[in-house]
């Protein structure tokens, strides 16, 4: 490896299992490193895995530590990305965290710190579906829907850090809507996540519909999306009422921050142009013509490494 290039290592926290990848100046995925997160050791103890994890990395790939030009993470949960600090991260147990502070503190480096749905954005902007692409919007459709906003090549983040909630934009009618998790109703994120399809699912086989999914004991968004390909009406409606949601956010924000890419990752976006195909139509549907004009909607290419090169791009993109 070139000692002279500059290097950025990138974190992707979860619940479960830490991610670190080393990434060059063009957002090339150079190296990953992966280990258990062990949250029952709380924030010291998870903190201190990562610093190890890094340092296992970095050393493992012969890299000079002078290389390293920055260190960025993703992180899931609310944050104050200015201070560094980890308001509240439910799936880890974390309140009020320094995290920018300790990492610094812990690597002798300058740390920066976003949402991990921002980063995993960034990610396909920097070296993913979107590169080159100056102004895009990603979605990322797993359990909820993630998103993150690019302009001009910069990380929308807004006032508090709250930019790029995609998944909570009131977009169902108050007569059709239900109780999100973040507490309002009428969020994308209860109809178009895999949470949202599947709770449309039961609700359909409880109605006593004639569906195929009525057969299935543990239902998943990819048994509903599967039905749905196979020709089964009812799981057709769910799969393009969670669409028709997810073109009519487009059409918002396209008239707001006026993309020219959108990409569509995570889990549910595995079902790939079937759904893509019916998303694509919704929001044209919706959209004014001169804000739909020359856009497009992508699949994210990056994957599962999405988070660990976004993270590394803080320092590129900040």
């Amino acid at each position: 490896m070139d000692k002279s290039q500059k290097l950025y290592v990138g974190i992707d926290l979860g619940g479960t299992s830490v991610k670190v990848g080393l990434c060059d100046r063009l957002g090339k995925l150079l190296a990953v490193y992966e280990g258990p997160t062990e949250a029952e050791k709380r924030a010291e103890g998870v903190l201190q895995n990562i610093e190890l994890y890094v340092r296992e990395l970095v050393g493992r790939e012969g890299c000079d530590w002078e290389q390293i030009a920055g260190i960025g993470a993703g992180i899931p949960g609310f944050l104050d990305m200015e201070t560094g600090v980890v308001k509240a991260s439910p799936n880890l147990g974390w309140k009020d965290v320094p995290v920018k502070a300790i990492l610094e503190e812990r690597l002798g480096k300058e740390v920066r710190i976003d949402n991990d749905a921002n980063v995993a954005a960034l990610g396909e902007v920097w070296s993913g579906a979107a590169a080159g692409i100056p102004n895009a919007v990603c979605y990322t459709l797993g359990t909820g829907v993630g998103g993150g906003i690019i302009i001009k090549n910069v990380l929308c983040q807004g006032y508090s850090g709250m930019g790029g909630e995609i998944g909570h934009l009131g977009v169902v009618p108050a007569e059709e809507a239900i109780t999100c998790g973040c507490g309002q109703k009428g969020c994308l994120e209860t109809v178009s996540s895999a949470t949202g399809i599947i709770y449309m699912a039961k609700e359909a086989v409880i109605r006593g519909e004639q569906t195929s999914l009525a057969h299935i004991r543990e239902l998943t968004a990819k048994d509903v999306l599967d039905a749905a390909k196979a020709g089964d009406q009812v799981a057709a409606r769910i799969v393009d009422r969670a669409a028709d949601y997810l073109g009519k956010s487009m059409a918002l924000l396209s008239v707001v921050v006026n993309p020219q890419r959108f990409v569509i990752g995570g889990g549910v976006a595995k079902a790939g142009s079937f759904l893509l195909d019916q998303i694509d139509h919704h929001f044209r549907k919706y959209a004014l013509e001169n804000a739909k004009t020359n856009v497009d909607i992508v699949p994210a290419i990056l994957g599962n490494n999405a988070g660990v090169v976004g993270a590394a791009g803080l320092h590129v993109f900040g």
